[in-house]
């Protein structure tokens, strides 16, 4: 098996970011194949800026469909085996991919997915993680049922993997990286360095979680497709109800707070149809 790595970039507005991200990727002690940045059609020069500066950096220009959509582009034109996502505002540590492919080849190639631990700054100063966040190795479907556990920007993974169990989801305009990692660790077992290797960036006006209220809106999403298409075993079934049902209280709650009239009727709904699912699937 080669282990010849793709980096995919989305990047949209980025120019000021950027250097700082691809000098991070020509700077690993394991160098990379292939940089792609799908460049979400920027209006800051990104294009011109890149061919200038990294003429070795392949950009691909698309109509801002968003992230999902520039990631799964970046995957079908690649041409490694080896696939992983940096955001355009993130770092990674120098011998981020060194290990991770020595963790891989540790496992004789049965591992075909690595992320690894990482640091917040925001405004310059570090931000404590809280115990929510905390990440593992493994089968972690348990792990990811609550927030996303696994980063983008810290992923190794194969591109097997894609054409076995599908690509980001470009329905969901946040939490597609909590879908897709809910669907692959439902099914594999996760690699994780245990080391600090990605240093990401926080703060900026565009950020999508900055954008998007009520996130777990999203996530439920992501869990009723796996509760009802996607065939998991009978305990993660189980727990991803209790989970979805938790998350809809939430959601609840949230509309009390706000006097969201129409958000609390639809999802005081949903609740009911969910408990009714999980009533009759109990009794199977």
């Amino acid at each position: 098996m080669d282990y010849n790595v793709t980096v995919i970039i989305p990047s949209y507005n980025r120019i000021e970011y950027l250097p700082r991200c691809i000098n991070s990727i020509y700077n690993q002690t394991y160098a990379v194949n292939e940089i792609i940045l799908v460049d979400n059609n920027s209006k800051d020069g990104t294009k011109d800026f890149i061919k200038k500066k990294y003429s070795k950096v392949r950009v691909i220009n698309e109509k801002k469909r968003g992230v999902s959509f520039a990631r799964n582009l970046g995957i079908i034109k690649s041409t490694n085996n080896w696939i992983a996502f940096i955001d355009s505002d993130d770092e990674w540590l120098r011998n981020k991919i060194e290990k991770q492919i020595s963790l891989i080849k540790k496992s004789n190639n049965k591992i075909k997915l690595v992320h690894t631990d990482e640091i917040w700054i925001k405004n310059g100063k570090i931000l404590n993680q809280k115990k929510k966040h905390t990440k593992y190795g493994g089968y972690i479907f348990k792990n990811c049922l609550d927030i996303c556990k696994i980063s983008p920007s810290s992923v190794l993974i194969n591109k097997y993997i894609f054409k076995k169990y599908g690509l980001f989801d470009t329905k969901l305009k946040v939490c597609e990286d909590y879908d897709l990692w809910l669907r692959l660790t439902s099914r594999i077992k996760v690699g994780y360095v245990d080391e600090v290797l990605l240093k990401k960036y926080g703060g900026h006006e565009d950020q999508l979680s900055r954008k998007y209220w009520g996130l777990d809106r999203y996530r439920i999403k992501s869990l009723e497709k796996i509760i009802l298409n996607y065939k998991v075993k009978r305990e993660l079934r189980n727990m991803a109800l209790k989970t979805l049902l938790n998350k809809i209280n939430i959601i609840i709650k949230g509309s009390i707070n706000r006097k969201n009239k129409k958000i609390f009727k639809m999802y005081l709904y949903k609740k009911f149809l969910w408990e009714q699912y999980n009533f009759k699937f109990k009794k199977k």
